[in-house]
């Protein structure tokens, strides 16, 4: 009997069986001939978080590559909820976002969420969800982003042009649906009901700002996708486009592969302000194994790497395919152990966070010229 998995915005447990969701949330799978599509528009080049079906799901991006074709561009549209410090997982669907950019020449708005936070966790002031806010947007400039193409929107801070649109939706937004699509309860809060309809706001507010109907594409964790399918119904009702989502997997959480990296669980993610000692303690320590119970079985009977976290990250770190398949082989073979493959991945993990802590701390000095002039 496969075992059960849950996936809303604010839980991922059990182990995801993808295909499965994709049945249950109605959406499409990404396929080769669309990849395709993706690589001649991007000169023949296709980032290794699609070649490996990373990102493995969307809602209508045919229709965008089908409107770009056509040279209706579109404009990108992801966020953050800050709830504590940035881990690797975050950064999935951030690095894919910078690549579209790039390719695609792209702006984006990136929605800064510090009201949904502060609505859903008890503990979290405003003053807590600003800083964090702060913080959080250090880590995305610290990816490359374009300053000139990228306009973070902070809930709290771009009301004044966000609250009207955020009415509209909520007027044509029921209580009973709310509840039917994120289990919320009479026990919720009424900011817990409202925020979806903020979160649907930047994916039309483009369109108002410039005065014409621009193409939506939201490149998100699949967890993420129950607020746009209310978006979905309700801004055509606005009379602007539905907009389009791609779909990226959950990095695993160190501690196993049957569920995500936490923000507030430190033994199941890796944070991009950890130092280099403290992500090869968390590697040895926590990082789930695929491998035997004695190294003669190992060499005899080799690992597992569809279970072992170590390789899973390598999957979404590592971009070198020809690397990728030679660590898969020889830990499947039993020629690699397991402390040989987390040494590995502790090494890529080092050198990442290095450039990315360099990147971050230029960021401090240019962070205010990518929030939205209001």
């Amino acid at each position: 009997m496969a075992q059960e998995f849950k996936v809303t915005p604010w839980e991922v447990s059990g182990i995801v069986d993808y295909d499965k969701l994709m049945k249950e949330f109605g959406t499409q799978p990404l396929t080769d001939s669309l990849l395709e599509r993706v690589k001649k528009f991007a000169k023949g080049d296709l980032h290794y978080l699609f070649r490996r079906k990373i990102f493995f799901s969307h809602r209508d991006f045919d229709w965008i590559l089908n409107e770009y074709e056509k040279g209706n561009k579109f404009f990108l549209y992801t966020g953050r909820a800050p709830s504590g410090h940035t881990h690797l997982g975050h950064l999935i669907p951030w690095i894919i976002t910078k690549w579209l950019q790039d390719n695609f020449n792209a702006e984006l708005y990136f929605q800064m969420s510090d009201d949904e936070k502060f609505y859903f966790k008890e503990e979290l002031t405003l003053d807590d969800t600003t800083r964090l806010t702060k913080e959080n947007m250090l880590d995305i400039i610290a990816l490359g982003f374009d300053q000139k193409k990228t306009h973070f929107i902070i809930n709290t801070q771009h009301a004044k042009i966000m609250y009207r649109e955020a009415a509209k939706v909520a007027k044509k937004l029921t209580v009973s649906t709310a509840k039917a699509v994120f289990g919320l309860s009479d026990r919720n809060n009424i900011g817990e009901f409202f925020y979806t309809c903020m979160q649907s706001v930047p994916a039309f507010l483009p369109s108002i700002l410039k005065g014409k109907n621009i193409p939506c594409l939201i490149p998100l964790a699949i967890d993420q996708d129950p607020h746009f399918r209310i978006a979905r119904d309700i801004i055509p009702k606005l009379g602007y486009y539905k907009p389009s989502i791609l779909h990226c997997k959950f990095l695993p959480a160190l501690t196993g592969p049957d569920s995500k990296m936490s923000a507030s669980e430190e033994q199941t993610a890796v944070y991009t302000t950890d130092t280099p000692e403290t992500v090869e303690k968390k590697i040895k320590k926590y990082a789930f194994s695929g491998g035997r119970d004695t190294v003669e079985e190992h060499r005899k009977l080799g690992g597992n790497p569809a279970i072992d976290v170590s390789y899973q990250w390598l999957t979404f770190f590592e971009e070198d395919d020809k690397k990728l398949k030679r660590i898969y082989e020889d830990y499947k073979s039993g020629k690699m152990l397991t402390g040989e493959l987390k040494e590995i991945l502790i090494q890529k993990l080092t050198k990442f966070l290095k450039e990315h802590q360099r990147n971050r701390e230029k960021a401090k000095k240019v962070l205010n010229k990518f929030i939205l002039k209001d």
